[in-house]
């Protein structure tokens, strides 16, 4: 967009959840609460798997990230929502509308990369485990991740370059907690066909290559562990990647939830209230869900909390 387009344009009016003025504060303390709790839960991951030696492997290293991933995926969203809820104001300006997307967009998508490049990870420990320490080596699963992170830069980097090549008129009201990118879009009076091809093949590309990539891995993993004979080495076998596959399955769940009924019903706001399940109540879940079906993770949390009650006594 030429810099004189947009002068006239000082903010975005973000409508949220609700415009009843006594659910305010029920939505103030709920969203506070669930920040919180995901702030907490991923940090603890975080610093358990950082201070427990025995935790240095390849499937903690990108649990750790995750983890990373989910706070900044929060971040981006709630504490906005926050703000204005106090401030008993829906402003948003351009200018910071851009930039929650950009950063949106790219935790996001490096969401879908890691839990991707988990399922590998799990596909490798399952079918070759004599190999995994040799495939899954430090060199390869930094590069890894360095591909997560560049290829959600570069979408994250052309969803914005192409918002700011649009012109807006009047109408700037979003039905949304958030500056959500196809309600962007949509507020355009300006031509948005490529915004709109390239916003649906990019998410074809990061939502059925992934998934793809997933789907196949699990696949092979439970043929490899139904070539298990003892039913103790197939529980073992699948528990090391429960966790995962209920991440995976709560995150392209909701997502996908999400999308196919926004496409099914006009009601954006039904749309908005139907997004918390994946931008803030899956990211506060995970924690729970890898805390409490892997052993590993409590104990290096209770250590973890021990230490640091001892060192504040």
């Amino acid at each position: 967009m030429e810099p004189g387009n947009h002068t006239h344009i000082p903010e975005f009016i973000l409508l949220g959840l609700s415009e009843e003025a006594e659910l305010q504060p029920l939505l103030f303390g709920l969203f506070l609460s669930m920040y919180l709790v995901t702030f907490t839960g991923n940090l603890l991951i975080i610093l358990a798997i950082t201070t427990d030696s025995h935790l240095h492997t390849p499937m903690y290293f990108f649990l750790s990230n995750l983890s990373f991933a989910d706070i900044c995926f929060t971040s981006t969203t709630v504490p906005k929502m926050l703000m204005n809820i106090q401030m008993q104001t829906k402003v948003i300006t351009y200018k910071d509308c851009i930039t929650q997307m950009y950063f949106f967009v790219l935790f996001a998508a490096l969401d879908n990369f890691l839990l991707t490049v988990m399922a590998y990870d799990r596909f490798v420990a399952i079918c070759h485990p004599l190999h995994y320490m040799v495939i899954m080596n430090p060199k390869f699963c930094g590069l890894l991740l360095l591909a997560s992170w560049v290829l959600s830069f570069l979408y994250s980097s052309l969803s914005s370059l192409l918002i700011l090549r649009l012109s807006f008129c009047t109408e700037l009201e979003i039905s949304h907690f958030f500056c959500e990118l196809n309600q962007v879009v949509q507020l355009a009076c300006s031509d948005t066909f490529l915004n709109v091809l390239v916003m649906y093949l990019a998410s074809g590309l990061l939502g059925v290559i992934p998934l793809s990539g997933i789907l196949l891995s699990y696949m092979k993993i439970v043929s490899s562990i139904l070539k298990v004979s003892s039913a103790g080495g197939k529980y073992k076998a699948f528990s090391t990647c429960g966790s995962h596959l209920s991440v995976v399955s709560l995150f392209y769940g909701t997502a996908l939830g999400v999308y196919l009924s926004s496409a099914a019903i006009e009601n954006s706001r039904a749309t908005a209230i139907a997004s918390v399940m994946y931008t803030v109540a899956t990211p506060m879940l995970n924690p729970f869900i890898y805390s409490l079906r892997n052993k590993d993770i409590k104990q290096a949390v209770r250590k973890l909390l021990r230490r640091t009650l001892w060192m504040a006594c």
